[in-house]
């Protein structure tokens, strides 16, 4: 049974990101009172000192943190700030996760000891990565450079995303101490997407893989850190290994509905000039 949202005040962090500034609008469209959180409203994942006026006041939180989830600063944040939100009332917590990400298990787990009433949405690949995300750059010149291989991968538009978590908030505890595996309707190759957009764009755009070790060094002589993209390189190398070309039901299961599918989004991404040079 869905709970009565009237008065329930959701904290949504990366407000103006892909998934928050989704989350958000949802959330609103439902009848939850946002509070968005940002850097730009004052809010910051590196200084703790902003997280309870943030908090306070607040039922329930939308977490995602700006580095990857499987990264050790994401562990340390999540967990802190799970903590102190259980104390200042916030209870009930949705963190964003990485579906088939090992290294995103201290993060989830941080949050399941942190004695809130937590839910763990764990998403395949965004199909909004290739509009909004880092691979932008490439396509809008003509050419994606990935380490994806010929990998097939359930993208997901970050819209369901937003739905999902709302209905985990509007859920009573129905979907508390749960962990939801939520993917698009059917797998793509990282190729196969890319043709997707090149048929909605009408401009010819080619997929070039290449290893995790070759897109770290590339991204390390841009000016990454070392660490950083050393990182990434172990993330692609075991993320884009297969693990995740199987789909999920979560979505209709929870929605009642199917997903949105990878032309839909690829369509209204080029009709909205994401891939304009």
């Amino acid at each position: 049974m869905t709970e009565n949202t009237q008065d329930m005040t959701v904290l949504v962090t990366g407000a103006t990101g892909r998934t928050g500034s989704r989350v958000a609008r949802a959330a609103r469209a439902a009848g939850l009172t946002v509070r968005a959180a940002s850097r730009g409203t004052g809010f910051d994942w590196e200084d703790p000192s902003t997280w309870a006026g943030a908090l306070r006041g607040a039922d329930a939180a939308y977490l995602v943190h700006p580095t990857d989830v499987g990264s050790p600063a994401a562990t340390k944040a999540v967990g802190a700030l799970a903590r102190e939100a259980v104390e200042l009332g916030a209870r009930r917590l949705v963190l964003l996760s990485s579906r088939g990400e090992d290294q995103a298990g201290p993060t989830e787990e941080a949050l399941r000891t942190s004695g809130a009433d937590w839910t763990i949405v764990r998403a395949s690949w965004f199909s909004q990565n290739f509009s909004e995300g880092p691979l932008v750059e490439g396509l809008c010149q003509g050419e994606l450079v990935f380490p994806a291989g010929e990998v097939r991968e359930p993208f997901i538009d970050v819209r369901d995303i937003a739905d999902v978590v709302v209905a985990v908030l509007t859920g009573g505890g129905k979907y508390t101490g749960r962990e939801l595996a939520i993917t698009g309707p059917r797998l793509l190759t990282f190729r196969e997407a890319v043709a997707e957009i090149s048929r909605a764009t009408g401009e010819e755009l080619v997929y070039t893989p290449v290893t995790a070790r070759q897109y770290g060094d590339t991204l390390a002589g841009f000016g990454m850190p070392a660490e950083e993209a050393e990182f990434l390189v172990d993330l692609f190398e075991s993320l884009l290994d297969g693990r995740n070309a199987h789909l999920s039901d979560g979505v209709r299961n929870i929605l009642g509905r199917a997903p949105r599918d990878f032309t839909d989004f690829a369509r209204k991404a080029a009709a909205a000039g994401a891939w304009k040079a």
